[in-house]
């Protein structure tokens, strides 16, 4: 393994938020093995760069659902469907470690309480920046939002387009991929799930 204890972080405010050295070091080891020059101009600062664009495409890993929700919480006066749609979210393939990016759409019928509209984004916010598989990201935003709200019915659905499908692979540049939790009533009942569906075309 090189050293690199000659890369110090760069006095630059840019970078006050920039992590070990450690993690600046592992980039430099990868944009070196392929085969580009770290030492010429538009590269000397990239490896800093990027470690700050991964913590915070990360940034999940240090957020709790309990953190963001930070007591938004309410008495229920009603007990009609809330819909909140077009959440867009950006997170990265665990396999390629490329982005995958589009909407979440989020409904429920309440219990007792009712959340602040802006934390629904914050919790998708939670679980898109890791290291995600879709499937999996749904479903731990659904679970999330079940153990926070206690509703009566709650579904999570999201679109996303794949760079992992885009770029390589088979390079389809057209397709998406929808998948959904259904929870409550909307799993037992055609109705009320039919209802959520048609808010959210």
């Amino acid at each position: 393994m090189r050293d690199h204890a000659h890369l110090l972080r760069p006095s630059d405010p840019e970078f006050d938020e920039v992590g070990e050295v450690e993690l600046t070091g592992l980039i430099t080891e990868l944009l070196e093995g392929l085969g580009e020059d770290v030492r010429r101009e538009g590269l000397v600062k990239s490896p800093e760069r990027i470690e700050r664009s991964l913590r915070f495409l990360t940034s999940g890993y240090e957020s709790s659902v309990e953190e963001v929700v930070n007591g938004a919480l309410f008495a229920a006066e009603a007990s009609e469907m809330v819909v909140v749609k077009g959440i867009e979210f950006y997170s990265l393939c665990e396999h390629h470690m490329l982005p995958f990016f589009g909407t979440a759409h989020i409904g429920y019928v309440p219990g007792d309480t009712i959340l602040g509209l802006s934390k629904f984004a914050r919790v998708v916010d939670v679980f898109a920046r890791r290291m995600q598989v879709q499937e999996r990201m749904t479903t731990q935003i659904a679970d999330a939002l079940e153990r926070v709200l206690a509703p009566q019915g709650l579904a999570v659905v999201t679109e996303a387009s794949h760079l992992c499908m885009m770029m390589r692979g088979v390079e389809k540049q057209g397709s998406t991929t929808r998948t959904s939790a259904m929870r409550g009533s909307f799993h037992d009942d055609g109705r009320t799930r039919q209802e959520f569906l048609e808010a959210i075309r």
